[in-house]
């Protein structure tokens, strides 16, 4: 199982579900399979009625942002984000690196119906732009890589962020309030788990804990859907209360199943859509404002907001990235994939053709981004080679 916890392959899988889902989707059969996706598991006693894609999205997703929430806490805590000096940076950057590609769907949406898919472009995938960045880079210096990490994690808290305010329907206080009740009690009963050297704790067995662990975090994402507010929010939540060692412990083992079954199910239920049969003139205009915002506007983004960021900063944050570099970790970050498609499933709900269009936008968008950043990644690393630096950066050795 460890080798699903390495950047490379779990970048490899993603990229083999989503082409199959896109394949299997336009194959004779394709019909078949998507009606199968589509088709609902009702739980009429519970008051979940689901087809069997949002069970995918909205509840097994709810595991991968548990991951990232955990990983959000420790780089805050102890990471590269535990000091102001250490966050500017990165956070101008990640501020950019979403701004500019919301403005420039905008432009190509403006005065349509499609105009508040805004945040489709917005998202980084971490898991392949450390994929890429390992695969291509194993001369690019270790600063490079810690700011990459630093600015996708706090991407991804942006990404929340809009999940939460701006996909909601209207909350149900009452749910959200027993939502809150199990989010708090899972927070202290993941502090019964301490470390080992607390020898009274470590003469009990752990499975009870981790049973009332696991029903707690059940109950908290039941409740977190029935108020109105997207499910893998109560993921989110759970990762951010635990106890960090703990959670250390729960990302562990839990990545695994992450990175080689949560995600590229994700990856090949969203990416199963038919190919429109129309001229390029006809694609809706969400579809270029994502093709193009992904790879163009986070390069633009991050570059230009890390480059001003650094006069800033640079008093405060070490060693500033050379121009270069940033355009290199601006091209990673137009990897748009896992959480873009999401944010195109919630933005589209109501549209499902110009949800179609917008999968494939974004599909193509960050397959445009990962050839040009395997490309410059590559260049990068032939120069800090040529330049004689002693020992190549170690890929993967950082983990989400």
């Amino acid at each position: 199982m460890n080798f699903l916890r390495s950047e490379r392959w779990a970048a490899a899988l993603l990229l083999i579900a989503a082409v199959l889902g896109l394949v299997v989707a336009n194959l004779p059969f394709g019909a078949a399979v998507v009606a199968v996706k589509n088709d609902h598991i009702d739980l009429a006693w519970l008051g979940l009625d689901l087809s069997l894609g949002h069970w995918i999205s909205d509840g097994l997703l709810a595991i991968f942002f548990f991951i990232v929430a955990v990983e959000l806490k420790r780089e805050l805590v102890i990471g590269e984000l535990n000091s102001p000096s250490k966050a500017l940076l990165p956070a101008i950057a990640a501020v950019g690196g979403v701004v500019v590609p919301a403005l420039i769907y905008i432009g190509f949406t403006a005065g349509t119906e499609t105009v508040d898919g805004w945040p489709v472009p917005t998202a980084t995938d971490i898991a392949f732009a450390l994929g890429v960045l390992a695969m291509f880079g194993t001369w690019i210096p270790t600063r490079v890589r810690v700011f990459l990490l630093a600015l996708a994690v706090l991407d991804d808290l942006i990404a929340i962020i809009i999940i939460a305010f701006f996909f909601t329907s209207d909350a149900d206080l009452g749910a959200l309030g027993f939502a809150g009740i199990a989010i708090a009690l899972f927070g202290a009963v993941s502090r019964l788990m301490k470390p080992r050297s607390n020898w009274i704790l470590s003469r009990r067995p752990q499975w009870p804990v981790n049973a009332v662990l696991i029903l707690l975090g059940v109950i908290a994402w039941y409740f977190v859907y029935q108020s109105g507010v997207h499910a893998t929010i109560a993921g989110v939540a759970l990762g951010l209360v635990m106890a960090r060692r703990p959670g250390g412990r729960a990302v562990h083992a839990l990545e695994p199943w992450s990175n080689g079954v949560i995600l590229p199910l994700f990856a090949f239920s969203a990416a199963m859509v038919v190919v429109p049969q129309v001229r390029p003139s006809e694609l809706d205009p969400a579809f270029w404002g994502i093709f193009i915002a992904l790879p163009v506007g986070k390069i633009i983004g991050i570059t230009l907001a890390g480059g001003l960021g650094g006069l800033v900063a640079r008093r405060r944050s070490g060693t500033p990235l050379t121009f270069v570099d940033l355009v290199v970790v601006g091209a990673l970050g137009g990897i748009g994939f896992t959480v873009s498609l999401l944010m195109n499933e919630l933005a589209f709900a109501e549209l499902p053709e110009v949800a179609d269009e917008g999968t494939l936008a974004v599909l193509l968008g960050s397959g445009v981004a990962m050839v040009a950043s395997a490309i410059f990644v590559s260049l990068r690393s032939a120069h800090y080679r040529r330049r004689g630096h002693t020992q190549p950066g170690v890929g993967g050795a950082f983990s989400r």
